[in-house]
């Protein structure tokens, strides 16, 4: 961070007097102390570890507390050891580390005098020499001193790069070895920290005497590019050449020269030899990937073939014998393309099943589901959002898990986030099946089909005409575009769904026609309010959500209404509307607590969005159970702020979280969203402002997916000349990836193997 000490912070030092109150877990510290001239100030902030007798100095400014009164707020801080052996029995008397106590420090003191930290810290046998302290309770004090001086050596070695909140984050993660690590590699901090830039990083980087055309500075810029334009774009590899341009305008700007250019173009040569990057022709174009997502890809590649070789085959005959026993006991007539569906998952490994809303895709799950039980099969049902796969409980009445929850997520000693199921330890299901698989990223892909256990089939189901992946990888359109497996699509829209303008309009777009939005009536699902200025767009958008709709149809339906629009920026992008939709729906009040975090204000009552993985955040139902992480788009709603132990209780669904102030940086507001944030959701009514942005966004499959998140009423509002423009563009941003090849290689080897 910007060191305040020189932007016109405030500052106070002293020592402390008393702990008022101290949350061990992120840090947050209210403690008083009496400065240089006698006077008691309260100190309220990040300070992890801070005990009684410390000398501090404080960084901050001043800020009156509705209840406690004129306190310091703490930004930034430095605070030794006292050093007399006065203040020393002081400091161990006062319990700051457990095991002494005033008569075990006094006796300490007595002995050691100033050198009684020294002999803690690197002679604990010597502390046995007391009465009353065996070698284990020596051992232990020794320990718990080297974890308060270790977090307070990560607090003073981050004290000018970053916020205490993050440096307790890196302290919590990397424990008392991260000086030492950061040390090793400053680039580690922006690949394991979620917020931590490579700017910053190479910063430090810089502050520790790395050259700037050093080899493992440019590696880290070739492996942070990698990974940027995979969260950003998709792209499990890049052409060489843009790579390289990239990594210039990263490491040296506008400075960049011609030896640059050399020493960049020699750096991915060496990360290509130390087996970092991975290098690959494809079509007449290098490419180059990290390592992690080349694996990843080719072990999707090799793991769907060994599923469709190994996977017990059912004769035609005896899967169509199946099907007719099947309609007869559940009164359905199944329709060709969903017989032809069902037949496909009996009799091959691997099957794709897509189609749009309406078209028959849950009638098939149920099916299969009682098919493959009849059979003594065990089914496992999955999709990778919670809401997906609550829903698709909901609609098969058969228990569905999150990909993550069905692998077992868990944490390594080192805080790695793992799964329990692999290879060694694979799933016991006979039959996976994946909705919503057009969300399947080509990591957790990969991980998932690790864990599938040998003779098991796998069935994927999904809308392959909307927006791909949120994470890297086109995994569901670059089977289908493979041909190596069997793909269904379901085209038929069956009656009772062909009544909703929701479903005819949505397949309408998909195939580049204009939707309906004339049609009026107490069954109208579907409507569309012109607007031709961005001023008149939001605020015909705030409008429906504060005022029209709840008249309408009672207040009860504001949680029920979500705004999905295609930009973050804009008017009508979701950081304008969210501030507008915020303030209209969710004002400040006495009787509400809020929090500021970057330029947000988060408020008791505030709809808010996780925007990244977090697989440590512990969560509880109104039911008990337990469970482990908040993904990337889950939404909720904040029903506390609690500012003494800084933290913010937050509603996900059916899971109560607390969330420690310092992830408040993984938070976003969620009255609007944007179309890829809404990947497998499902709202009851939908919003969707229709204005002028990039045209990379105002496209065909955008549009398709927010209509399809609809289940009960779509809201288009604004341009038409907009509307048109996304019918009619049916262009999808390309993504770099290599699974087509190499599925295309395994099918070469089946035939020659064939052959």
């Amino acid at each position: 961070m910007t060191d305040k000490r020189t932007t016109g912070a405030d500052t106070v030092s002293g020592i402390v007097e008393t702990i008022l109150f101290q949350n061990e877990e992120n840090g947050y510290t209210v403690a008083e102390i009496e400065d240089t001239a006698g006077n008691p100030v309260t100190l309220a902030g990040i300070i992890p570890f801070l005990t009684e007798s410390d000398r501090i100095t404080a960084h901050g400014e001043w800020v009156n507390h509705p209840t406690y009164g004129r306190q310091f707020r703490v930004d930034a801080f430095e605070k030794t050891l006292p050093a007399e052996e006065g203040d020393i029995l002081r400091y161990l008397g006062s319990g700051a580390i457990k095991g002494i106590g005033p008569k075990t420090a006094q006796k300490i003191v007595e002995k050691f005098g100033a050198d009684s930290f020294d002999v803690i810290s690197d002679h604990p046998d010597w502390l046995a020499e007391i009465p009353g302290i065996t070698q284990k309770k020596a051992a232990d004090i020794s320990e718990q001193f080297k974890t308060m001086s270790g977090t307070r050596a990560v607090m003073m070695f981050c004290r000018d790069f970053f916020t205490p909140q993050t440096a307790m984050k890196i302290y919590k993660r990397w424990g008392s070895s991260a000086v030492e690590r950061i040390r090793q590699n400053p680039y580690r901090l922006c690949e394991d920290f979620w917020g931590i830039s490579f700017r910053r990083a190479d910063q430090i980087a810089m502050s520790l005497g790395m050259e700037q055309d050093s080899s493992e500075r440019l590696l880290q810029g070739a492996v942070y590019v990698l990974r940027t334009e995979a969260a950003r774009s998709g792209h499990t590899c890049l052409p060489y050449d843009d790579l390289v341009s990239c990594m210039n305008d990263l490491l040296f700007g506008d400075s960049v020269t011609a030896a640059n250019r050399q020493t960049v173009a020699a750096a991915v040569e060496k990360g290509v030899s130390l087996l970092k990057l991975v290098s690959r022709v494809s079509h007449g174009t290098r490419m180059i990937g990290e390592a992690r997502y080349y694996n990843a890809e080719r072990g999707i590649a090799a793991r769907l073939c060994e599923i469709e070789r190994r996977c017990p085959r059912m004769s035609e005959a005896d899967a169509v014998r199946i099907i007719q026993k099947t309609e007869a006991q559940s009164g359905l007539t199944y329709a060709a393309a969903q017989k032809t569906a069902m037949l496909t998952a009996m009799r091959e490994g691997v099957m794709i099943l897509t189609g749009g809303p309406g078209t028959g895709k849950t009638t098939i799950i149920k099916g299969l589901i009682s098919i493959f039980t009849s059979l003594d099969l065990k089914v496992a049902l999955a999709a990778p959002t919670g809401r997906a796969a609550k829903r698709m409980s909901e609609a098969t009445s058969y228990e569905a898990k999150t990909v993550h929850r069905l692998l077992e997520m868990d944490y390594s000693e080192d805080s790695e986030s793992r799964f329990l199921r692999d290879e060694s330890n694979p799933l016991d299901a006979d039959v996976l099946i994946i909705d919503e698989a057009s969300m399947l990223d080509v990591l957790l892909t990969d991980s998932l089909l690790r864990a599938a256990k040998r003779g098991s089939r796998l069935i994927l189901i999904g809308d392959a005409d909307q927006l791909p992946s949120v994470g890297a990888g086109n995994v569901l359109g670059d089977l289908i575009a493979s041909g190596v497996f069997t793909t269904v699509r379901l085209t038929e829209i069956f009656r009772q769904s062909g009544e909703s303008l929701i479903i005819v309009n949505a397949h309408a777009i998909n195939e580049g026609t204009f939707p309906v939005v004339d049609r009026r009536g107490k069954d109208a699902d579907f409507f569309y309010l012109a607007r031709s200025t961005e001023e008149g767009i939001q605020a015909t958008v705030i409008d429906l959500v504060k005022n029209r709709l709840p008249r309408a149809y009672g207040s009860e339906i504001l949680p029920r209404i979500q705004v999905i629009t295609p930009s973050r920026k804009g008017l009508s992008g979701t950081e304008s509307l969210n501030a507008s939709l915020q303030e209209a729906l969710n004002p400040p009040s006495p009787k509400k607590a809020e929090r500021k975090s970057r330029d947000r204000i988060f408020r008791t009552g505030d709809r808010v969005m996780q925007t990244r993985n977090n697989y440590s955040v512990e969560w509880e139902t109104d039911t008990g159970d337990e469970g482990f992480g908040i993904y990337n788009g889950d939404i909720g709603t904040i029903t506390g702020l609690d500012g003494e132990e800084n933290l913010m209780e937050v509603r996900f669904d059916d899971r109560n979280t607390k969330l420690d102030f310092s992830q408040l940086d993984e938070l976003d507001h969620a009255y609007a969203i944007t179309a890829h944030k809404s990947q497998g959701s499902e709202y009851p009514v939908v919003i969707i402002p229709l204005y002028d942005c990039p045209a990379m966004l105002l496209s065909r499959n955008l549009l398709y997916t927010a209509v399809t998140r609809a289940s009960k009423m779509v809201i288009l509002v604004g341009k038409r000349s907009v509307l048109e423009q996304m019918i009619a563009n049916n262009r999808h941003a390309e993504r770099c990836t290599l699974l087509r090849e190499f599925l295309a290689e395994k099918r070469i080897e089946k035939k020659g193997a064939d052959a």
